[in-house]
């Protein structure tokens, strides 16, 4: 299982998603930065971003 907190990104952000895949994660995340977060436009530069957060759940902590 792989693991986004988006604190990690966002500071003070405590959401966080799990999936079986980085694809899926980054979709989720993708989402979650739209909706929570007000971007409209997501560069190529924060999907590296968000794929340089992403652990196995077993690291998380």
């Amino acid at each position: 299982m792989r693991i986004f907190e988006c604190g990690t990104l966002v500071p003070g952000c405590d959401w966080h998603t799990r999936a079986n895949d980085d694809a899926e994660v980054v979709r989720r995340v993708v989402d979650h930065m739209k909706t929570a977060h007000g971007e409209t436009i997501i560069r190529e530069n924060m999907v590296d971003n968000i794929k340089a957060r992403i652990r196995n759940e077993a690291n998380a902590a």
